[in-house]
């Protein structure tokens, strides 16, 4: 399987070098992408400087500060031109430890569609997470999960691995979150497709380098989108039902 690992980026200039560096010792056949959303600090100009390096590394330039959801389409397309057969999400503050690539794609080889890193499955864990945020992101998960009917523990999570050709059956390109919410579309209409979603435990640690992306906005997006997703199909007959049953 020809994969690319999509790094979205904005003002990671101290964090960019290690993870791409990270990228190509965890899985030195793929290629990676850093998607720059017009960083100010030199991100993209620092990630061209190590692609030169290493090689297989490409720097999507985009214009502006966009959202995560334009980030991500825009990387999907780039690298669905390309003829990639697998693409691997992952943060640029190395919350995310590319060591786990390796087995989201042993898990996409073995038939799944998407395989989502997950914080709250056995072997998961968020260490140094003071309580209230441990609370606020298990339970919105769980909400999430039981209001979509998501055979998932982790639904917005950023570290995946999904099909290509999956993406383009579902029509990635015309999902509309862009926070993190947008991890929930993609995984929704898999799912609702009878795609095959899967999970393998990750320990997310807090990035020390750099400013978190992270707003009350995003979770706001988040939970009416979720709200809005479900309420929609309660009222198509026998969708939760079908849904259930591939599951």
């Amino acid at each position: 399987m020809r994969t690319m690992v999509l790094v979205p980026t904005y003002d990671e200039v101290e964090n960019v070098e290690r993870i791409v560096r990270a990228v190509r010792e965890a899985v030195p056949a793929a290629s990676v992408l850093v998607i720059d959303d017009a960083s100010p600090d030199g991100t993209a100009e620092v990630a061209e400087a190590v692609g030169e390096e290493l090689g297989q590394v490409d720097v999507l330039r985009r214009a502006g500060k966009d959202g995560l959801g334009n980030a991500y389409r825009a990387g999907f397309a780039h690298a669905i031109a390309l003829g990639f057969d697998v693409l691997v999400t992952l943060d640029a503050d190395s919350s995310h430890d590319p060591a786990v690539i390796p087995e989201l794609l042993a898990r996409i080889e073995e038939g799944a569609d998407l395989v989502a890193g997950s914080r709250y499955v056995p072997g998961g864990s968020t260490p140094n997470w003071p309580l209230h945020r441990q609370v606020l992101s298990r339970y919105g998960n769980r909400y999430t999960c039981w209001v979509l009917g998501l055979a998932l523990s982790d639904a917005t999570s950023g570290f995946r691995a999904y099909r290509a050709s999956v993406l383009e059956a579902i029509g990635y390109d015309t999902t509309r979150a862009n926070g993190y919410a947008f991890m929930t579309e993609l995984a929704f209409r898999i799912a609702s497709a009878g795609g095959t979603v899967a999970e393998v435990p990750i320990v997310f640690r807090d990035r020390v380098r750099g400013t978190s992306k992270m707003s009350g906005q995003i979770i706001v997006e988040s939970m009416l989108r979720v709200t809005w997703w479900g309420l929609r199909e309660a009222v198509r007959p026998g969708a939760r039902r079908a849904r259930a049953a591939r599951s």
